[in-house]
């Protein structure tokens, strides 16, 4: 009873973490400039990849698989909205700006383009 609950716990969440990765890249091919790009890739990205990982750790059970599952969750976390973060700093430095759908331009007084 118990394994039939956890099969079903764990095939829900790669289910879910494919539909965010699914959205992911959707909104990597469909966004209109590379901020909105990167905001989902990010995150949508980033939930679905750590769900996964999760589901893997609820059904392998095995204490190895479980640390590695968690680590990677844990750098994904760490590592992803930086990325993000630095990735955006240098593209808008070199002098790629937001489209007309952004409302508000917080670098503009901030940051001197590089043109």
């Amino acid at each position: 009873m118990i394994t039939v609950v956890l099969e079903i716990v764990v095939g829900l969440m790669l289910v879910i973490g494919a539909s965010f990765a699914f959205v992911a890249s959707l909104g990597i091919l469909r966004l209109k400039d590379v901020y909105m790009r990167m905001h989902a890739g990010s995150k949508a990205g980033t939930l679905g990849s750590g769900l996964m990982l999760l589901a893997l750790a609820i059904y392998a059970g095995d204490a190895g698989v479980v640390t590695r599952a968690i680590a990677g969750v844990i750098f994904f976390l760490l590592t992803a909205p930086i990325s993000a973060h630095l990735l955006a700093k240098a593209a808008y430095v070199v002098g790629y700006r937001p489209c007309g759908d952004t409302k508000l331009d917080a670098l503009a007084k901030v940051v001197t383009p590089k043109n």
